[in-house]
């Protein structure tokens, strides 16, 4: 079970990336006081938290009737999240991550970034809602389903306190760390990606 819990919580961790969205957070509440920024921050988590628990429930129920097989969702799951992981190595995410913050903040009369495109779709994206229905699928009964919710709320615990933090982190660590802890992460993302295609193709040709 630990090692379940530490597949998931690997998988869940590069795909939401709190790293890479701790200064696009610290970026579209600049000038905000602290408190504004905190409540946005629990509140974007709060939110993304209820989406991905959401598919992770019932995510499968949604799949069978639309009369989708597993392994087909595998598949197209881990060439998405293969996709996103180029995107990664390539810095090609973190750039449209900041065109979107450009936008939002070029745009006085919003305040509250807590629910677009904090929640979604930075938070609770394609990727992430694919990663926590593919793990969820994969799990063999009621306790290992209970270690992958545990992988994914301590991501979301982890990603509140990164943007809770991002402001001071910034400003010590630069735009550089995050930049070298966003492509490690593609690297390792394009491999689990990988997996996930090998599994649904072995599960196809077996069935």
């Amino acid at each position: 079970m630990l090692e379940l819990f530490f597949s998931a919580f690997i998988t869940l961790f590069v795909v939401i990336d709190p790293p890479g969205c701790a200064p696009i957070y610290a970026g579209l509440t600049r000038g905000a006081a602290p408190a504004q920024q905190r409540k946005m921050a629990v509140k974007a988590c709060l939110i993304a938290g209820a989406i991905l628990f959401g598919f992770a429930l019932f995510g499968e129920k949604l799949l069978a009737a639309l009369h989708i097989e597993l392994t087909a969702f595998r598949i197209a799951g881990g060439i998405m999240l293969f996709l996103i992981a180029l995107d990664m190595v390539f810095e090609k995410r973190t750039q449209r991550r900041e065109e979107r913050a450009e936008k939002i903040m070029g745009t006085p009369e919003v305040e509250d970034v807590s629910v677009f495109p904090m929640a979604m779709p930075m938070l609770a994206g394609p990727g992430a809602i694919a990663s926590v229905m593919l793990l969820v699928g994969g799990a063999s009964g009621l306790e290992s389903t209970l270690v992958i919710l545990a992988a994914l709320a301590s991501v979301l615990l982890l990603t509140l306190a990164a943007l809770v933090a991002a402001s001071p982190l910034m400003r010590i660590f630069g735009t550089q760390v995050e930049a070298v802890i966003t492509r490690l992460l593609g690297v390792l993302l394009a491999a689990l990606a990988a997996q996930y295609v090998i599994d649904g193709l072995r599960e196809s040709f077996m069935a």
